[in-house]
Parts: structure tokens; sequence; C-alpha cells
């Protein structure tokens, strides 16, 4: 969530929520055919969907996709910002990729079916040369009749007062989803697993994190300290990095667990930073072969069915426990 404040003369003060999803691609496995279902489920109510393009990549479309005509300018829709985009069901995607010459012609044929305003938006502009930028525009524009074009930099900020103000142009008038203070939905032990898959990411490069999970097994909240005390508390949290080959296992372990540790250290210092505690971090690497195409094993990802499960392991623990205090009194 963004909270974005008036500007006299330009645009009223405004909330934007941002649905980020994951990138598109043909699916291949069970764990993309869940991804999609993921984009499917966040593009039931948006109001503008942005689709995020890497400057400094080549785009591959294949000659008869420049004959498709333009799609019809969009009406607005309903619901909420959301930036990258996919849509439609895993099985009739899944059934048609063979058909698509790349991700990029994929994902067009998921654009023309959306009745928003979609803005194009052209990232890493800095590290683009000026002359590529007019022949990408051009080619990416005649596939689909984008209602903005704006080409940004995250690093330099440039682009982005201009890509917020035509956001808030776009959106309907309604009422605050959320409190002011409050920037995610996501539960802090899906940020945490989040954070780690990050560091994953930095530490190997693109070697493993494509085929590797995390699964949060303990987050042990710090204990209220005396007032008097100058100690930070301290929040124990424990993780499995699952991946599907052994060789993958070394590389995230390392020579002598160097690479771990590296893994720990990264991750550690983000969460300390997001929960402000002190961080014990426990990580081990798990070997799960072929788990991205294990439905059941997906499945068990998503923290909605993680959370679900830790609030049955506590109901179960605490019916022992009264057991336990009741033959105690017998």
């Amino acid at each position: 969530m963004v909270e974005v404040p008036a500007r006299k003369g330009v645009h009223p003060a405004a909330q934007i929520v941002f649905v980020d999803t994951p990138g598109v691609h043909k699916p291949g496995s069970q764990l993309d055919r869940r991804m999609l279902q993921e984009v499917h489920e966040a593009l039931e109510s948006r109001d503008v969907v942005l689709v995020l393009m890497d400057a400094t990549r080549k785009v591959q479309l294949a000659a008869e996709a420049s004959q498709v005509s333009k799609s019809k300018p969009p009406s607005a829709g309903s619901g909420q910002a959301f930036d990258k985009l996919t849509a439609g069901s895993g099985a009739s995607i899944s059934s048609r990729r063979d058909a698509w010459a790349s991700e990029d012609e994929f994902l067009f044929s998921l654009i023309r079916g959306l009745d928003c305003p979609v803005f194009l938006v052209l990232t890493k502009i800095d590290l683009a040369p000026k002359e590529q930028l007019l022949p990408l525009i051009e080619a990416l524009t005649r596939q689909f009749n984008f209602a903005e074009v704006i080409p940004i930099s995250a690093r330099k900020r440039d682009g982005l007062d201009v890509l917020i103000r035509k956001i808030v142009e776009a959106l309907p008038r309604g009422e605050r989803y959320y409190p002011k203070d409050q920037y995610t939905d996501q539960p802090v032990r899906f940020m945490v697993g989040e954070l780690i898959r990050e560091s994953i990411l930095i530490e190997t490069g693109e070697e493993v994190p494509y085929a590797s999970a995390v699964v949060i097994e303990r987050f042990e909240e710090p204990q209220p300290i005396s007032s008097k005390s100058k100690k930070t508390p301290l929040t124990r949290i424990a993780a499995a990095i699952y991946c599907e080959r052994a060789g993958q296992k070394a590389i995230l372990i390392g020579k002598g667990g160097s690479k771990l540790k590296e893994i720990g250290a990264g991750a550690r210092r983000k969460i300390e930073s997001l929960l402000g505690t002190r961080v014990y971090l426990e990580l081990h690497v798990i070997v799960q072969p072929g788990w991205r195409e294990s439905r059941t094993f997906v499945e068990s990802l998503d923290w909605r069915n993680q959370l679900e499960n830790l609030a049955g392991d506590r109901a179960e623990d605490e019916a022992v426990t009264e057991d336990r205090d009741k033959e105690d009194a017998d």
C-alpha cells in the first residue's frame, strides 16, 4: 500500500494498493500453474494493470504477432491497482502454451483480454541506450494500445512521480482500503520467507533460486522484557530451504557451510530491520526431488495453508496440555 499526498492542482490524496504477481511465463510445472492461478485470482479485482518490461532486454515477438490488430482503448474496471499481470485458468493456458513462440507473445495474449487501463512501464532506462528505447516502444505498442507508456529508472527515481500521478488519475474515487500506517497485508512469516529467498538469489545468482522454496518451521516471538533492560528482544526463527537436487544443496551450503552462513547473515539483517528485534535464524537445506511438479507440496507452500496448519498444531498442543493438567489434578 502506498499513501500519496495531495498535490494542489494535480491530484487529490490517494491510497494505491499494489498487488505484486509472479512474472508472466508459460506454465511448465505444477508450481507455474499455481503461480498463474494466483495471478488470475488477483485480476478478479483491479483498476489498473502495469506491465513491467526491462528496457535492457530484447523482446521476442514473432512476425505474425505484429499482424494482430490493436485492441480497443480499455475502459475502467473495478478493484485495485496492480503490477506485472497475468490472467486465465491454468488448464486452458497450459493446453495452449506450445502455440506461443515466446514468453512476450504469451504476455500479450493475456493482456488483450483485459477490460481495464493497461500501462506499459519500461524499467531500467538508465541502463539502456537512448536510441534503443524508441524502437522498443514502437514494437510493443504495435502489439497493444496501451493507455500509457511510462519509462522509469527506480535507481535514479526518474519517471516515478509521473507513474504515480497517472495511476492516481486512472483510479476511481472510493473509501480507503487500509489504515494509513499499514503498508502490506501479508503476514510476517510470509515476508520473512521472502527475505530468505531474496538472500538466496543474491548469494547464488541464478544457479538455484528458481528451484528453491522456503518454509518457516518455527517462529518464536520475543518474550516481554523489563523496561529497565537495555537488551533488544530476540526473535527465534527456523526455516527449511527445499531444493530439487543434491548438486543444488551443495551450492546452497557451500564449502564448510560458508554459503549457507552468508545466506543466513544477509537474511537476518533484513529480518531484524523488518521486525525491529534481534533475530536468531536457523537454516537447513532439504532435497525434495521434483517438488515443483508435486501439487501437494506446492499447495503446502501457500502461506494461508501454513497458517492453518500452524493454528491446528497449536490447538493440538493446547489440547494435550489441557489433558495433562486434568490428569495431574486427578
